[in-house]
Order: C-alpha cells, then structure tokens, then sequence
C-alpha cells in the first residue's frame, strides 16, 4: 500500500516563525531539521525569564517537587543543557556567543560552593543524580566549544561536583546509568572515578534484560517508557563518551538489542504522532523518540532513515499542534494541557524538560539520511499491525483506517517483587492504552473490578502474567479475576474466569474518551454502552456472555484526563459476579467499524469460542490457570 495523502496543517499559533512545510521531503508531516532547530531555539527562549542571574538555575512557575525549590532549580539547568548542547553541537558551534556563554557562566555559578546560586551536592540517592548525568552528557557533546574553553578552576570544579558519583549509593534502577554516564565522563577528563562502579552498572542492566529489546526498570516487572528514553539511551551516549575505553562485545550487546527494540519500538506511535499513552513520567512527551535517533546515531537501527524522521517529526509536530510548548515556550507538567495525574513525586516545573532527549537526532549531521532521505511511511500509515510483545506481556494492535495503536497490558504493574505490594497507578493497572486515549484519573476504564457494599471497586493489584502470543495474552490479579485478551483489528474480546464469592457485584469498564470542547456522546441499550466524541471517535463496551441482566451505563467525569477536560466511559454491572463473563471492548475512530456481530458461546466443558464481528473464530480453553508467571528470569550477563 502506498502511504495516505495527509494534509499539512498551519503551523501552531503560539509557534510563529516556524519553517513553511516541505511536502516534497517529508509528505507525512512536512517537517525538517530547520523545524527541530526552531522548537529547539524556542524552548531554550522560552527558559531565559526564569534563569537566575548567575544562570545556574532556572527557576520555573509551579510548585516544587519533593526534592524542593533548590533541586528544581539545578534541574531547570541540567535538563535545558542537555538540549542547548545538542543544539551547539549540531551547529557545529554556530549557535553565536550568548548561548555557549550563558551555559559556561551557569556552570561557573553552580559550582562554585560559595555562590548564591550554587548547586545541591550530589549525595546518596538524591535528585542531583540525575541531573549531573545531563550536565555530563551535555558536556561531553559540546566538549570542543564548551568544555574545552573553561577555565581550569571552573574544570575542576565541575569534576568536584560530579565526583559526588563516586562511592555513593545509587538507587537500583536506571539510576545505576547515571553513575555510569557520570563517572565515565569524569574518566575522560582524567578526573577521580571507579572503573568498578561503572563497570557494576552496566553488569546490572544486564541483570534485567528480559529479551526481545526490553528491560525492566530495576527488579520486578517494570516496562514502560524508560526502556526507550533511559535503558537504551544511556548506553548508547556511555559508548560516545568511553570511545576506546568501553568494551567492544559490551558495545556490540547494547547495539543488538536496541536494534531488536526499534524493531517494535516504531509501532508505539499512532498516524498523527502520538505515543501510547502508558507509563510514569508521561510529561517528558516527545522525549518517547529519542531512541529512534540513538539508532540512527550508533548505526543500531533497522528503520529506513525516513521512517526514522517520520515517527520523531510526527510525535513532535503532534504536541507542537497541541499547546506544546505553551505561549511562553515552556514545557509544562502535563501532557497537552497541564495535568498534575501523569507527574510523580519527584516531578518538578522543570521535570519535563527531560524531553530535551528528543534532539539527540540533531548531533546527525544536516546531510544525514535521517534529515535528507524522503519521508517513508510508519507501519501504522499503511497496514493494520498485531503484535504479541512476551517480555512485557503485551499486545499491540494498530488500524490504519484510524490510525491508532492499541496496548493491552498483561504484564506490567511497577511493583516490586513479593512480598511487597502498592497502590494500583491508572497508568500501570488498565487492561489497555492507546495513542488516542488516557486513562481516567481515577476512574472505571479498562479495568474489570469487584464491589465492596460500599461501592468501592477492588485493585488490579500485582499483575500475574499468563503469557502473550499470537493475538491473545492473559494474566490473572488480586481477588482471583483470570482475564484473556484477544484482539483483532480494532476490537479486544475479554474472557473472564472468576473464583470469587458469588454475592460479589461486578463492574467492567471500556475506553475512556476525552475531548476539551465538549462531553462526549453517550448512549445505552441492553448489555452495550457507548460514549462517542464529536470528531467519532468511539468507545464501546458490549457483553456478549454472562452480561444479560447487567445495567449499562456511561460513566462521565470532568478533570479526570489528559486528553481532554471532558471523559466518558461505557461500564457495565452485574449485581452478582458469575463464574464467566465475555465482553466486546472496541476503541475506532473509522466509521465502517462494526459494534454488532460479535457473539460468544460455552461448551460443556468450559471453552469459549469467540466470534469477532468480522465473523473470525477462536477459542479459549477451559479452566483457571494456576501456573506460574511464564517471563523469562534474567538473562545471564553477557548475553544478549
């Protein structure tokens, strides 16, 4: 198939001054480099109002993270480094003077332990590591205009500073590549360091590799989007900063598996650019394409170069289209709006700016493929795509007619391993993401759940994976609810197993959908409900076993989600749980997508066959599983 015509938009409003649209060599999205450099240069603006006047910290409008005010601060600094380097460097230092200044004179300010405007130390587990890992990458990139050029009491203070590395506690997860990025550097600068501590960090993210290019984020079952903006990144900017210090079979381990990621990496974006919605730290955005270019930058990707270009530039013309940045040139918390439910305790005003990763591209130089080679079409432009992803426990399913992509989610909670246990996350615990939708900030969506006499619904709670293949995957969670997903096209099929008391009401929820300028649609009949936006995109929830005598319903709420100011979401409920319940969850924006014709049937012996409502069958064998989580352990170190 040939990519379809997309029409070229004007360009966003509170982003004047932006390059006309090049049809010719990117006909999907009509952006360039010029484009990149531009929201670039915009951003670094944006921040100068905020900038303190040594310029060692940026102190942005909102209200502080847990690590407070000075924190923040230094991260406002760090995080904005990181992007005006990969500017410097992508320039070839023809950025002019000032902007190369202001980041030598912070650097002179922040380091300094008796300027006013001094940085934090960096100490055991604090947030200081994480910055000082930008701060160290952003030097090394710059290195020729920047570094190079400090005075040698600034040098060694900076060393000092990011000598705070080592020896020092680090938590155990992709903080340990902070570490590693940091102390590498310091080697390179013939700084103190511990070759052991890198070495250590880089052996334990061998420990959670888990195959097929994921990782976990530390122990557990951790996937999300710090497989892409973190676990495979760092290793790619180590090996730019260890050159002939770092090891070649490590080198060629962490290439062989972000290869393997891109591979399935490039379904995670839907036809107008955004990414699934899933995972912490949402507000970093566009930052979910860094690794697209860290494959292209370490010859580490098996996308055409204007695939490459196509998924980045889509993902970051999507949130430019939406407000992103706002009027100010801010990155704000949130996802388009601001929206406090996608930060986390550590998220402070300048916490987003950790989408600066997404300018790693503009280190490939102007006559790169990447940049000069036409756009190509991503999968989700030209045909329909299912994916089982057995590491994560996932299912990606994607429609071109609509261009969504769709995770269902059977594997990854972010709990620690047993005996620990926490609070559901709506961005961890649904039964489903998408490109198109966020979950409800609380609320029923995806998510099929127990009452309590007081109406209080019961937790996903750890998620214990069956396996994911082919088109279906399965889990079971807390309360003894086995649920199997089978997808197809735009449709999820759910078969529910419950061994719960029979007195229990139960309550299934579908997509919730969004939108700013109105509440969506509603609409109900016997066991369907569903609630359709002004644009069509619609969500359906139909029971097609064990629902007869449910009550249907749309569930509306305000405020609730990242998509837009007003959500609705089909529900269904049962006053008494059965032992099996079948349900049709659809989420399409294509008007030609059928709600009706699915069916379902039980034979004496328990199997489910499931009719699709393109009139597909599969089926579902009996009985509730009680084998153990089929993920694979970690594989052995050095293997990849």
């Amino acid at each position: 198939m040939t990519a379809p015509h997309v029409s070229l938009p004007d360009d966003p409003t509170h982003l004047p001054g932006l390059p006309p649209a090049d049809p010719a060599l990117s006909p999907l999205t009509g952006w360039t480099r010029a484009h990149w450099e531009a929201i670039a240069d915009r951003l670094l603006e944006g921040l100068l109002p905020y900038a303190t006047p040594g310029l060692a910290q940026y102190r942005l409008p909102g209200p502080p993270s847990h690590s407070g005010p000075w924190s923040d601060g230094l991260e406002g600094f760090a995080r904005s480094f990181l992007l005006a380097a990969f500017r410097i460097a992508g320039a070839g230092g023809r950025v002019g003077p000032s902007l190369i200044e202001r980041y030598a004179t912070g650097l002179a300010a922040g380091t300094d332990p008796h300027h006013p405007e001094h940085w934090p130390p960096v100490t055991d587990r604090a947030q200081p590591m994480v910055e000082a890992a930008s701060v160290a990458i952003a030097l090394h990139e710059s290195r020729p205009w920047l570094w190079d050029h400090l005075d040698d009491g600034v040098r060694q203070r900076v060393c000092a500073w990011l000598g705070g590395f080592v020896g020092a506690d680090v938590n155990d997860s992709n903080w340990r590549l902070f570490q590693v990025i940091t102390e590498e550097f310091l080697a390179s600068a013939g700084a103190r360091h511990s070759r052991a501590e890198i070495d250590a960090g880089l052996a334990r993210l061998d420990d959670w590799y888990r195959g097929g290019g994921w990782y976990t984020d530390g122990d557990g079952r951790k996937f999300d989007y710090y497989n892409a903006w973190a676990l495979h990144l760092y290793p790619v900017l180590w090996a730019r900063i260890a050159g002939t210090r770092a090891d070649p079979a490590t080198v060629a381990r962490h290439r062989a598996r972000l290869r393997e990621f891109l591979a399935v990496h490039q379904h995670f974006f839907g036809s107008d650019g955004a990414p699934v919605h899933q995972g912490r730290s949402l507000t970093y955005r566009f930052a979910t394409t860094a690794p697209l270019w860290a494959g292209a930058l370490a010859d580490a990707t098996p996308l055409p170069p204007g695939r490459t270009r196509r998924l980045a530039s889509g993902a970051l013309k999507h949130f430019a289209e939406r407000g992103v940045p706002d009027e100010r040139g801010l990155l704000t918390l949130g996802w388009y709006r601001p929206f406090r439910p996608v930060t986390q305790r550590y998220s402070g005003p300048a916490s987003p700016y950790w989408a600066s990763k997404a300018f790693l591209g503009l280190l490939l130089p102007a006559e790169h493929p990447v940049w000069t080679a036409p756009e190509e079409p991503a999968p989700v432009d030209t045909h329909d795509v299912g994916l089982a992803l057995h590491a994560p426990g996932w299912l990606l399913h994607s429609t071109t007619a609509d261009g969504i992509v769709r995770l269902v989610n059977h594997g990854s909670d972010r709990l620690p391993p047993p005996p620990a246990t926490d609070d559901d996350s709506p961005h961890y615990a649904r039964l489903a993401y998408s490109s198109a939708t966020a979950p409800e900030t609380p609320g029923p969506d995806n998510h099929i759940a127990l009452l309590s006499p007081d109406g209080t619904p019961s937790r996903r709670g750890r998620i214990h994976p069956l396996g994911a293949a082919g088109g279906r995957a399965g889990s079971w969670q807390e309360g003894r609810i086995e649920t199997v997903s089978l997808v197809r096209g735009p449709w999820e099929v759910r078969v529910h197993r419950f061994d719960v008391p029979t007195d229990s009401p139960v309550r299934e929820g579908g997509w919730a959908v969004a939108d700013d300028a109105a509440a969506p649609d509603a609409r109900t009949g016997p066991a369907r409900a569903v609630a359709r936006r002004a644009d069509g995109l619609t969500s359906a929830l139909v029971g097609l076993h064990g629902w007869d005598d449910a009550e249907a319903s749309v569930v509306r709420a305000v405020g609730r989600n990242a998509v837009g100011h007003h959500s609705a979401t089909p529900v269904l409920q049962l006053p008494q749980a059965p032992q099996l319940l079948v349900t049709l969850v659809v989420l399409s924006a294509d008007p030609h997508t059928s709600l009706t014709g699915a069916g379902a049937t039980v034979a004496a012996d328990g199997t489910v066959e499931v009719r699709f409502p393109d009139g597909t069958l599969e089926r579902v064998p009996a009985g509730f599983s009680d084998a153990p989580d089929p993920s694979p352990g970690p594989a052995p170190a050095g293997t990849g």
